[in-house]
Order: C-alpha cells, then sequence, then structure tokens
C-alpha cells in the first residue's frame, strides 16, 4: 500500500522516535507499505527550523537525504495539488497540512498523520497514535534507523 506520511509522522520515523505507537510503527514496517514523503514536508522542516522550532530541529537536506537513501520516495508538489487546496474546507489553515491532504486526494494514497484536526478532512486519512514528546532530540538516521 502506498501511504503518504505527514511531516510530524515522517520526522519521528526518520528519528526512530520513542514516541511512535506499535499503530503507527506497523504501518511502516509493511512489507506491502511504500513510503512517500512530499516536498513539502523538507520545505516545512526547512522553514521551522530556520524559525527555530525545537519540534523541527532538523537539517533539511540530512533529513531528505536520509529519506531517499533509507527507500522512502519523494512526492513532488505539482501545480494539480495547489489547485486541490483550493477545494477543501476550512478545518485546519495549516497550509502544509493543507497540502498534504490535497496531495492524499490527488494521488489516492492514504495519509498518515496523528493530528486529530487533520483526520477531520474527508478522504483516505490514517490516524495513528503518538506518544507525546517535546521535541526530537536525536538527528534522523544518526542510528542508521528509518
Amino acid at each position: 500500500m502506498r501511504v503518504l506520511l505527514d511531516t510530524h509522522i515522517l520526522l519521528r520515523a526518520a528519528a526512530d522516535s520513542p514516541s511512535l505507537s506499535a499503530q503507527a510503527r506497523q504501518v511502516l514496517v509493511s512489507d506491502a507499505a511504500e513510503l512517500y514523503f512530499s516536498a513539502a514536508s523538507i520545505w516545512e522542516v526547512a522553514i521551522k527550523t530556520g524559525l527555530g522550532r525545537v519540534d523541527f530541529a532538523v537539517d533539511a537536506r540530512q533529513l531528505r537525504r536520509g529519506l531517499l537513501s533509507n527507500g522512502y520516495l519523494e512526492l513532488p508538489v505539482t501545480g494539480e495539488h495547489a489547485i486541490e487546496v483550493g477545494s477543501l474546507p476550512d478545518v485546519h489553515k495549516d497550509p502544509f497540512d493543507r497540502i498534504l491532504v490535497a496531495q492524499s486526494r490527488v494521488e489516492g494514497r492514504p495519509l498518515v498523520t496523528a493530528d486529530k484536526m487533520v483526520s477531520q478532512y474527508s478522504g483516505d486519512i490514517l490516524l495513528v497514535r503518538t506518544h507525546v514528546e517535546s521535541g526530537l532530540q536525536c538527528s534522523p538516521f544518526e542510528s542508521g534507523k528509518a
């Protein structure tokens, strides 16, 4: 199954974070899963890291390189995705979450998220639980895990 990971799930997966629930890990390690990340997630990480957000304290270039080398597939943002954003209801104002929902819809890939607000959109959204943490304390892929 092809799935698109939202940015927070992506960061936790890259860091092999203990905050990932068993349910989330099951999705990530399934032999049948093709794990996609959006170019918009890399953009979000770069912007929010630059703003000093502790929960985004990751080098975007290293994150992307690590994801690709660990078999994740990159989904570019297209004009079709941008147009789909305009058809979304005003459930959530975060532009990064909105583009991920639009990509999920256009590409027909479930969006894996732990964000209850995002899960309110219609479409194929897989809400998984995570254990709350104060932020990522290690660099993605520093231990070679994904």
